[in-house]
């Protein structure tokens, strides 16, 4: 276990949008040398133990863009998990002895046709050690599977308890978990992770105009505070697509925060590749667990009470367990607007 004050990098490169699975090298090469650089600088301190590539890295976001097919992306751009991608990623993993945490759109061997957003972590012998499957894709725009579209089938797979939905990897920097994007506008996400013992997550990337109405941030931010953990949030630099023009579309506001909910690591652009660093300080964070009375605010959930609030569903289970994921279009007609009137009719909006 690694207990010495040591530096996370949050990664932010420029990302080529892909139109078939073999654009993803080109996109590796960049990330591999933006790497190299930020191990280099960002370890004059304290070595460099952890690497965070932000979603959309390997692949941009081909998908959500452009409307795609959800077969069609499956069979042209999604990814398995081992594969050529994460044996590259593995390689920089024993090149600079650290572990990554990133993300691809990948398959899963037990649905053909579908693919899920996949957050994962690689250890330093360049080993998958965790994979965390997207609970709350951005509506209505992501095409990617849920877990819960297809809950009986997943639950018969994995179970029903946290570690089917929420994993943490136990590992030599600290207890990692991921909660990639959208799945930080929720707070149970983080709280998911937060009793899993995750000490450190992965929370990457959002998009404008969330960043700039600072939503990006006050989420970093609460969660990191309210779960007593590091919230790691590179955002993506510029982004070149289809059309071969390049654009900047999240923003920058990159941050590293600590566990009391402080920006530890920021970098306010994003219009080209770089890289935002802060140190990691385990100890101090496990202190601030066990010994405060009231900061850590974990040891006094009332779950009893809590647990009333979902006992009526409220977003629709099993959406695609009979179909592909809606287009832009029917997600609005079909899930939106009914959800809500949903919140209308139980008297919860007017």
């Amino acid at each position: 276990m690694t207990l010495d004050p040591y530096t996370a990098v949050g990664l932010i490169p420029e990302i080529i949008e892909i139109q078939q699975r073999d654009d993803i090298a080109t996109n590796l090469d960049h990330l591999y040398a933006l790497t190299r650089t930020a191990v280099s600088l960002g370890g004059l301190d304290h070595p460099v133990r952890l690497v965070a590539l932000p979603e959309g890295a390997l692949q941009g976001f081909t998908d959500e863009i452009h409307d795609l097919d959800h077969a069609t992306y499956a069979r042209t751009c999604a990814i398995s998990l081992p594969g050529a991608e994460t044996q590259e990623l593995g390689r920089w993993a024993r090149e600079f002895d650290l572990h990554i945490m990133a993300q691809a759109k990948a398959l899963h061997p037990a649905l053909p046709d579908r693919y899920f957003n996949v957050g994962f972590v690689i250890d330093p012998d360049g080993e998958i050690v965790m994979r965390h499957y997207k609970l709350a894709p951005l509506p209505p725009m992501e095409h990617s599977l849920s877990p819960h579209d297809v809950l009986d089938q997943w639950t018969r797979l994995y179970g029903r308890g946290p570690d089917a939905f929420w994993p943490v990897a136990d590992t030599a920097i600290g207890r990692l978990g991921v909660m990639m994007a959208n799945e930080a506008s929720y707070p149970e996400n983080a709280r998911g992770l937060a009793l899993g013992g995750c000490e450190i997550a992965y929370r990457t990337s959002y998009p404008l105009p969330g960043v700039a109405s600072d939503a990006y941030d006050i989420q970093n931010r609460a969660r990191a505070l309210d779960n007593t953990m590091y919230v790691l949030a590179p955002n993506p630099a510029s982004y070149t697509g289809a059309d071969v023009q390049r654009v900047d579309f999240f923003g920058g506001h990159s941050t590293i925060t600590d566990y009391t909910g402080r920006t530890v690591g920021h970098l306010d652009h994003g219009g080209v590749a770089t890289f935002v660093t802060a140190t990691i300080d385990l100890p101090a964070l496990r202190r601030q667990r066990t010994t405060a009375a009231w900061t850590n605010w974990t040891k006094d959930l009332r779950t009893e009470l809590f647990a009333t609030l979902y006992e009526q569903p409220i977003y629709p289970a099993n959406l695609y367990t009979d179909r592909p994921p809606y287009n832009h279009a029917e997600y609005r007609e079909h899930v939106t607007e009914p959800q809500i009137d949903l919140m209308r009719a139980r008297g919860i909006w007017r």
